[in-house]
């Protein structure tokens, strides 16, 4: 079982933060209930995430933030959804590094992710985890990589959404075996099919999978990043466990509507740094391996366009294939 350290965590962030105070942009904002769309099953790694984060956010804006899950599409639906609302500060977007990645990968799209959202706040960086499920006869990555050879295209991986799509099958290119990638809508029927024994391995953040690793129920076989996590410091990466090169993460960012006036964005990221300073939310996003360094508008804006080229070039070199 996966030993799950969270105080190594906790004293990366600000050990004093300004306490938190009700904000209010222009025309009052917010006056209603604000909803913040996750384009995911409920129970998946960024809801779990968007709703550990919003129930504080509450107290900060004086109205209730309710999440509302659009599942499908790898994310599409729910993105569509608020590409077409109102920009009146009242619908956000929640979503994963699958937001830019799917027009690489989606033979289409009604919207274009740079240009038809407002760049709100990124909310965190992660590693992805390789699980497994516990009744699967290897029980670390050589063991996988050799039940593999013996087999090809005999174990599935399952996978919710592009960006862990491409986490995956980078993982079979470097290791140089042949797996049967299995598309689920969210990160909650993957980790369901992993504890019931039904699916070998999967691909999910550290965000989704922390509770069922605590519990014994699934194991992490390797972390994504060039660095182990200070959650699961007992994980080696991917590089450390025989996948030489191997290097990726995952992040949530929020945006909005094309439209939503610069003020309000402004006062949506003041609210998410003032929401990460109340100590029950901090710690409960730590505990679940979320890396809170959040950047505003401008700075989310230039992340995005440079990893727009990432995936633009990954497209070019044939490293990533659209759909058919």
């Amino acid at each position: 079982m996966a030993t799950i350290a969270r105080r190594s965590v906790l004293s990366a962030l600000p050990a004093t933060l300004a306490a938190p105070r009700v904000l209010h942009a222009q025309g009052g904002w917010p006056q209603r209930p604000v909803r913040v769309v996750v384009p995911y099953a409920p129970g998946g790694g960024t809801d779990i995430f968007v709703r550990s984060l919003t129930e504080g956010m509450t107290q900060v804006l004086g109205q209730s933030v309710i999440v509302e899950n659009r599942p499908g599409a790898s994310g599409s639906i729910g993105s569509e959804y608020v590409a077409r609302a109102e920009a009146d500060g009242y619908v956000f977007l929640a979503d994963t590094g699958s937001h830019i990645m799917n027009s690489y990968v989606m033979t289409s799209l009604s919207y274009q992710p740079l240009r038809d959202f407002a760049p709100v706040a990124l909310l965190s960086r992660y590693p992805l985890l390789l699980t497994a499920s516990t009744t699967a006869p290897f029980r670390d990555v050589p063991g996988l990589i050799a039940a593999a050879k013996a087999a090809p295209r005999t174990i599935g991986f399952g996978t919710s959404d592009a960006a862990i799509s491409y986490a995956g099958n980078l993982f079979t290119r470097l290791a140089g075996i042949e797996m049967v990638e299995v598309p689920y809508r969210g990160a909650a029927p993957i980790l369901n099919d992993l504890v019931a024994g039904h699916l070998p391995t999967g691909w999910n953040s550290t965000v989704a999978a922390t509770q069922h690793l605590s519990s014994g129920r699934i194991r992490a076989l390797g972390v994504t990043t060039t660095a182990r996590s200070p959650l699961l410091p007992d994980v080696p990466t991917l590089a450390e466990a025989g996948v030489p090169g191997y290097d990726f993460a995952g992040w949530y960012a929020m945006v909005g509507p094309a439209a939503l006036p610069a003020p309000i964005a402004a006062r949506m990221h003041d609210a998410v740094v003032q929401t990460m300073s109340l100590p029950r939310v901090r710690e409960r996003l730590a505990g679940i391996g979320a890396d809170l360094g959040v950047l505003g508008p401008a700075e989310l804006a230039a992340f995005l366009r440079e990893d727009d080229a990432r995936w633009a070039k990954a497209s070019r070199e044939g490293l990533i294939n659209r759909a058919q």
